[in-house]
This record gives C-alpha cells, structure tokens and sequence, in this order.
C-alpha cells in the first residue's frame, strides 16, 4: 500500500499498518542497529554532491529504523514531514532553534510544560531571543503582545497540568494575519485524540515518551510539519543544521519501540479517555476534593472548544485537596495508580506538580500559572476504572 493511500485510512487502521519491509517481508519493522554504513564509489559520489536520507550516511545522521518512525508519525499526524529526536524537549529546543535567531520574539501560552516555561523564560534569553507569556485562551491577549520581531506562537492542546484548551482557529487566522509560525506541542492529547496539523497549525512537537511509546520504557521525539508558511525541506535543513550538530538523534531501538507503540495507539487511548471522563465524573462528587480539571466535564472554562477540538477529551485530568500536605498523603497512599514522573503508559500515574514537574518554577510564577500545591495530576492507564476509582477512594480517605 503506497502512502497516499495509507492517508486515507481511518486513523485505527493508519496506526496499525506499515508496509513490509522490502529484503525480509516482515511485516514487523525491523531494527537497524548500526550506526556505520558501508560505502561504495556510487553512495559517495551521491554524498559528495549533496544526498542525504537518501542513502545511509552515519547514524547520528539517520537511521532506517529512525526513518520508518518519521513516516508512521507524519501520516498519524496528517503531516508532509517528521524529523525524529532524541526526547520531546529535543524536539522542541530543535524545532524552536531552527525557527530563531538572535532578536527573534515569542509569543507564549503562560501554562506550558515547566521545562519548555524555563526553556523559554531562562536559556533563550542567554540567545537574544525574548518571550511574551499570555493566556493563549484569550485571542486578544496573544494578538496585543505581538512584536515587530515575533516569529512563533507557541501553545499546547492541552496545557500541562491545568487542563486549559486553547481554540485553534483563532491563533491560526492570527499567525496568518502577522506572517507568524504557529507551533504547538500535542503531547498531553496525542494524535489519537486530535491532529493540529488539520487545524492550520504549522509544526507539531510530540513527546514520543508519553503517549505515542505508551509503555514508560522509551524516550523520544518528533516533529511534524504541514505548512505553507516554511520550505517543503524545512525539517531536513534542521536535521542537518540543528539536531545533527547538537547531537540529538532517536536512538533506532528507541525507534522500533515507537513504532511498535504506535500501532496499539488508538485502542489504548479510547479505553484510557473513557477512563478518565469517569474518574473526573467521580472525583467532582468527593466532599474531600476542592476541585477537578478536565475538558469533558461541563463546568470547565473551555469546555465548548474542547468539545469541538478534541471529542474524546483527553486522557488527562487533575483534581485538588485541601494543600501540599494532603496531596502528598493522597499520592503516597495510592496502590493501583503508580505515584512518579512522566504520563501517557499504560500504568496510571498520579503526580504533584507544584513540586514535581514545576519545582524549578518560582511560587509565585507556578500560582500565577494556576498550579497550587494541593493539585494531583493524573494520568490514566488501562486498569478497570472502577479499580482505579476504589484505590483513590480509599487514599483520599486518609486525609
């Protein structure tokens, strides 16, 4: 099957086929672990005079394995190219890095991912590159905070850990509007549950980590393009200009087990959603809880878009008790659900973020985010949900 036709496919059936590999026919990838390739006079006349994922170079360079990921991720995410890196924070610092030089602005939403926040707020200024942080939810404020130097708006699907929806259509007609490159990071929803590409966004950063591996034993990247705004090769003049020379290739065992990850993809995240549409209807109802965040249940601020945006609501949610305390008592008290960092496996996983994934994030800022202490984030896995509803039940009980 040739990849136009493989577009049109259902996105359960995008997921589940590649084609067989053309020495072996198996129709499981195989993994190329070798990071030398030998050459002959033909391949190095080709790379005198300028190939490159045409042929096999080094493996810093390229992989297959690497390739055949890079295209499975570009069809799930309806996207004309992906370039693989090494983590999701690759992924980003790659993407944002090619996009801007010294002098260059950025407009932010201000509940980002702490290490993108810090990222953005810390070490690009040590480049001359400046960010404005805004509520991406509100339209107006992005577009008020435009420069004559801004280059990308940058936003999440889902902000991490708040739960906030951004509408799409808004911040696309106002990155056309300017001649700006509209970025986001797709993570905490994953292309099961909706591809921005289709949306008029014009890169998507995914870390592969989460929900794409799907089993917390890998670490990876991507970024996928489909844009008018930038040159068709955009993402190959990064591979070889950014991420090649910093040194932040996906490993190809990492690959294989991405592309094995993949294919289970759209299944797991139909059970994990449903999941967590009925811990939040559950978690709403609980005299010890002060508050639940997830775009599925009507009292959310964005409900609306969400519903619009992404139908199947996320496989995320977070709720609140009373402060810092309890919440540690709540986490620690947890036996089905796992207690530590990371999200998207097929373990549920609960976390604090205020002095998790957002210690490094002064108070004040973390506050002003709308991150306290007393917030649990959860991540559902693939446990019966009335299992998982009795562990919390009895862990809140002990607050």
């Amino acid at each position: 099957m040739d990849s136009d036709k493989r577009k049109g496919l259902r996105f359960g059936s995008k997921v589940v086929y590649y084609a067989p590999d053309e020495a072996t026919k198996s129709i499981s990838a195989p993994i190329i672990t070798s990071s030398s390739f030998q050459y002959d006079a033909d391949i190095y006349q080709e790379v005198v005079e300028g190939a490159r994922k045409s042929v096999n170079i080094y493996g810093r360079c390229g992989n297959p394995t690497e390739y055949q990921f890079e295209e499975q991720m570009a069809i799930i995410e309806g996207a004309d190219d992906c370039l693989a890196t090494a983590s999701g924070m690759a992924a980003i610092s790659t993407a944002l890095f090619g996009l801007l030089k010294q002098g260059d602005h950025i407009v932010c939403d201000w509940t980002t991912y702490s290490s993108t926040h810090e990222m953005l707020d810390h070490r690009l200024t040590d480049y001359g590159i400046t960010t404005t942080f805004v509520d991406s939810a509100n339209p107006d404020s992005v577009e008020a905070a435009i420069q004559d130097n801004t280059k990308v708006i940058y936003f999440e699907t889902i902000a991490n850990p708040t739960m906030k929806v951004a509408a799409i259509p808004p911040l696309v007609d106002i990155a056309r509007a300017h001649g700006l490159i509209l970025v986001c990071d797709n993570t905490f929803a994953s292309p099961a549950v909706i591809q921005p590409l289709q949306w008029g966004v014009d890169i998507v950063v995914e870390s592969a980590s989460k929900f794409i591996g799907g089993h917390n034993d890998v670490i990876g990247g991507a970024i996928c393009m489909k844009s008018d705004k930038l040159p068709a090769d955009f993402l190959e003049q990064i591979r070889w200009n950014t991420m090649v020379k910093w040194g932040a290739p996906l490993s190809p065992f990492n690959a294989w087990l991405l592309l094995r990850g993949i294919q289970t993809l759209d299944v797991r995240l139909e059970r994990q959603c449903r999941t967590a549409a009925a811990l939040a209807n559950h978690l709403v109802n609980h005299p010890k809880v002060e508050g639940v965040w997830y775009p599925g249940l009507a009292n959310h601020p964005q409900h609306e878009i969400a519903t619009a945006q992404i139908p199947g609501f996320g496989a995320m949610l977070t709720f609140a008790v009373a402060d810092g305390d309890a919440a540690l008592k709540v986490a620690d008290s947890l036996e089905l659900a796992a207690f530590g960092a990371s999200l998207g496996g097929v373990r549920t996983t609960v976390q604090i973020p205020a002095t998790m994934a957002f210690l490094d994030i002064p108070e004040a800022e973390r506050l002003e985010m709308g991150i306290h202490n007393g917030m649990i984030r959860i991540s559902t896995g693939l446990e019966d949900s009335a299992d998982l509803i009795s562990d919390l039940d009895i862990a809140l009980a002990c607050i």
